[in-house]
């Protein structure tokens, strides 16, 4: 029996990529069990970088993010991405774990939707590798995965994403207030969303387009 049937979870696994930004090229791949060194290396180092943007977690931040953690991660994620749910990637430039990217709440149906997210490491912000792994995300949304809506939530005062999001196309909805517990406290956060129509070739169409992003020389 293959357990990857398209009618069960269309998109996942798969192996998105590469685009080139100058920090190298950049790509999208399913979580491994053997992630878990490079993970927690870069979310410990990270903390300050990381912390004030994401949901309030139980426990410590050292513990959340040791390597001992990730098995019992990556066996959640595993399993939603196997029942349709979730497709749980990591971001890789130049081959080395960079940060994540993760589709979820997939919806099928009417609504064909689903929320995007991502991460990427203090030491290669501002390089364009959001963007381009977003990009990458979004055009499987809209293509393999079948997806009609994807949206987002920010923080009004995180303009280094809602940067990233304007780069890919997102346009905002409105302000959600109290919507997450982010860093101990309820946070407003501003809606984003795009829908298939409003693309025009592909989302990494526009980023070549834009200079933002080369594809590889075939």
């Amino acid at each position: 029996m293959n357990v990857f049937r398209v009618s069960q979870h269309p998109g996942w696994p798969a192996r998105l990529g590469p685009v080139h930004v100058a920090a190298g090229p950049v790509t999208l791949r399913p979580v491994r069990l053997r992630d878990a060194a490079a993970w927690s290396r870069i979310r410990l180092r990270d903390r300050d970088h990381l912390e004030p943007w994401e949901p309030t977690g139980r426990g410590a931040w050292e513990a959340r993010n040791h390597a001992s953690n990730w098995p019992s991660l990556w066996s959640s994620l595993k399993a939603e991405a196997r029942r349709g749910a979730m497709i749980p990637l990591v971001i890789e430039v130049d081959g080395a774990f960079s940060g994540q990217l993760t589709i979820g709440n997939i919806v099928r149906g009417a609504l064909r939707s689903a929320w995007i997210g991502y991460w990427v490491s203090k030491d290669l912000g501002g390089q364009g590798i959001a963007t381009a792994a977003l990009a990458l995300g979004l055009d499987h949304c809209f293509g393999p995965v079948g997806l009609h809506r994807v949206e987002a939530t920010v923080r009004p005062d995180n303009h280094a994403s809602q940067a990233v999001l304007r780069n890919v196309g997102f346009r905002e909805e409105g302000l959600l207030r109290r919507y997450l517990d982010v860093d101990g406290a309820w946070r407003d956060h501003l809606l984003v969303g795009m829908t298939v129509e409003e693309i025009n070739g592909t989302v990494v169409d526009r980023l070549v387009r834009d200079g933002r992003v080369t594809r590889p020389v075939k």
